[in-house]
C-alpha cells in the first residue's frame, strides 16, 4: 500500500516544510484540495457530513493546488502529488490544461490530477458555468485534458467544446493519470469507465469498500478491468496498522493520512510534533504496508 500525506487544512507555512519531510521519509505522494471561495450562505448542504454543515470557516487557508505544488516540487526530489480534488467544471478546460502541463513539467511528471464536481452551485454561477450538465461536461473536459496534453496540434469537437487547432507546451513527458472524486452511482460508474482511479471522499472504511466493490464491478462492465487502476482512500475511522491492512484487502491502494491526528494533534500543532508524528507512522504502519 501507498500513502499520501494530507495538507488541506493546515496552516499554510506548514505545508512546504511538511512536503520536504514527506519526501525524506518515503511517503509516496502529498494530496492538496481545492477550495475556491468561502460563501457565507449556500443554496445546498454540503454531502460529506451527516449535518450538511461545513467543517471550515471562512478564515480557512485553502492554497491554489498548483501554486503550492510548483513550490512544493522545487524542494522535493521524488514524492508525487495529487490533487485532491480540483473542482473542475467550474474552470475552462484549456486553462486546466495549461496549468497541468506547467506545474507537471516543472515537478519531472511528479503530478496526478484528481477532479470532483464541486457541490456548491454558488462556485459555478461564480465563474459563468453551467450547473446542470456539470456530470457528462467533467467527463468531455477529461477527454479535452487528454487530448491537448500531449503537446501537438489538435482540433477538437465535442458536445460542449469546440476548440480550434492549437497546442499547448510544455506538457508532462508521460501521460498524467487522472482520477475522479466523489460518491454518486454515476460519479462511480464515470471513474470505472475513463478514469485512471478513484478517489473517495471523506468517509467510513465500510463506505469505501462499498464503493470499490461497485466500480469493479463497472469495470469489468465496460470492459476496463484489464488497465491499470487507483484506489485511493481518506477514511475517517482508520488509524493503526490493523484499519489500514482492512483498507488494503478491500482493495485500497493509497490512503491519504496526517499522522499527527493519530497520535494526539490537531492541525495547529507544532512542526516538530508533525514530523514526529510522521516518523512514528512510518515505523508503525508505512514500513509494514508499503
Amino acid at each position: 500500500m501507498k500513502f499520501s500525506l494530507t495538507l488541506t487544512f493546515n496552516p499554510v507555512d506548514d505545508q512546504v516544510p511538511l512536503a520536504v519531510a514527506a519526501d525524506e521519509l518515503g511517503f509516496h505522494s502529498i494530496n492538496i484540495g481545492d477550495g475556491l471561495f468561502f460563501y457565507d450562505e449556500t443554496s445546498v448542504d454540503y454531502p460529506y457530513t451527516d449535518s450538511g454543515a461545513r467543517y471550515w470557516s471562512a478564515n480557512t487557508p485553502f492554497l491554489d493546488p498548483f501554486c503550492a505544488i510548483s513550490a512544493m516540487g522545487a524542494k522535493t526530489k521524488n514524492v508525487r502529488f495529487l490533487v485532491n480534488v480540483l473542482k473542475l467544471p467550474v474552470r475552462r478546460p484549456l486553462l486546466v490544461a495549461k496549468q497541468c502541463g506547467t506545474t507537471a513539467y516543472l515537478t519531472d511528471d511528479r503530478l496526478t490530477l484528481g477532479v470532483g464536481l464541486s457541490p456548491w452551485p454558488e462556485d459555478f454561477s461564480i465563474n459563468g458555468e453551467e450547473w446542470s450538465n456539470r456530470g457528462p461536461r467533467c467527463a468531455e473536459m477529461i477527454d479535452v485534458l487528454r487530448t491537448y496534453l500531449d503537446g501537438e496540434d489538435h482540433e477538437y469537437k465535442g458536445k460542449y467544446y469546440e476548440i480550434p487547432k492549437l497546442s499547448i507546451n510544455p506538457v508532462p513527458k508521460k501521460p498524467m493519470p487522472i482520477v475522479i472524486g466523489g460518491s454518486a452511482e454515476v460519479v462511480l460508474k464515470r471513474a470505472a469507465r475513463i478514469a485512471d482511479g478513484f478517489a473517495s471522499p471523506n468517509t467510513t472504511a465500510d463506505n469505501i469498500g462499498e464503493m470499490i466493490r461497485k466500480i469493479n464491478e463497472y469495470r469489468k462492465e465496460y470492459g476496463t478491468d484489464n488497465k491499470p487502476f487507483e484506489m485511493i482512500s481518506v477514511a475517517t475511522d482508520i488509524f493503526d496498522l490493523d484499519g489500514h491492512k482492512r483498507l488494503q484487502d478491500m482493495g485500497v491502494t493509497e490512503a491519504c493520512v496526517m499522522p499527527w491526528f493519530y497520535y494526539g494533534g490537531k492541525f495547529k500543532s507544532d512542526m516538530d510534533f508533525k514530523i514526529d508524528s510522521m516518523k512514528r507512522f512510518q515505523d508503525d504502519v508505512m514500513s509494514k504496508l508499503s
